[in-house]
């Protein structure tokens, strides 16, 4: 069976509001529960280390009772694992099959530029290893380049958080940047469900990305097809 590390936000506000925003929960147990479900192992691990902040709207009622966020939620052994992260400068690539980046809006505000988050995905890359990301995580993918410098993600088909969904969730004033328009940037075809909201992943060679929170668990099952292949 496989390993697969699973990074999050280390990210409690956004930077212009303040606003709490962190990790959306969902995102890393939909994913999570899929693929230990089918025999891997998970192990999650965060920009900074340490605790990793979760987003409140992600702890609603409502959402905590989407595919079976709430039982993670309420188990304190699964929540242990966000109270005491490793940091990404505590992770080997060699020690991995495959790598996850998580959203919420957190995201947005440490991934994009950290290098190791950058390295680790070149490195996964190169390797011949699957890289694969959901929702506002895609943008995890934006500084991570090749050998050549070209950007990682440049000619392949990548999904994240489409813009009208920004403007639909009333966020695309205090958001950093436009991820659709910024992954179109490097060179990549930004695609998206017909939809918003709708569930929507795509592979594309060793690549799995997801659009939105209700697409962890396709990219999830894009992630476990490539395992099968190997």
């Amino acid at each position: 069976m496989s390993r697969i590390l699973v990074v999050t936000t280390s990210v409690p506000s956004y930077a212009v509001s303040g606003r709490r925003t962190g990790l959306w929960l969902g995102e890393l147990t939909h994913f999570v529960d899929a693929v230990e479900a089918a025999g891997h192992t998970t192990v999650i691990a965060s920009i900074d280390g340490g605790f990793v902040p979760i987003d409140p709207e992600s702890l609603s009622h409502e959402v905590l009772a989407q595919g079976g966020t709430r039982a993670r939620y309420d188990d304190p052994a699964f929540m242990d694992r966000l109270r005491n992260t490793p940091s990404l400068s505590d992770v080997d690539a060699t020690d991995f099959d495959a790598i996850y980046l998580t959203g919420g809006h957190g995201v947005m505000f440490d991934f994009p530029t950290d290098e190791r988050l950058a390295a680790l995905l070149r490195e996964f890359d190169e390797a011949g290893k699957i890289v694969s990301a959901v929702c506002h995580g895609t943008a995890g993918l934006l500084g991570a380049t090749k050998a050549d410098g070209a950007p990682l993600i440049a000619g392949r088909r990548i999904a994240g958080f489409s813009w009208n969904e920004e403007v639909l969730a009333g966020l695309e004033a205090i958001v950093p940047f436009n991820l659709e328009e910024r992954i179109a940037e490097r060179g990549a075809t930004y695609v998206e469900a017909d939809e918003a909201w709708a569930p929507f992943a795509v592979t594309d060679g060793t690549v799995v990305t997801g659009q939105n929170p209700a697409s962890a668990h396709p990219v999830a099952e894009g992630v476990l097809a490539l395992l099968a292949t190997r």
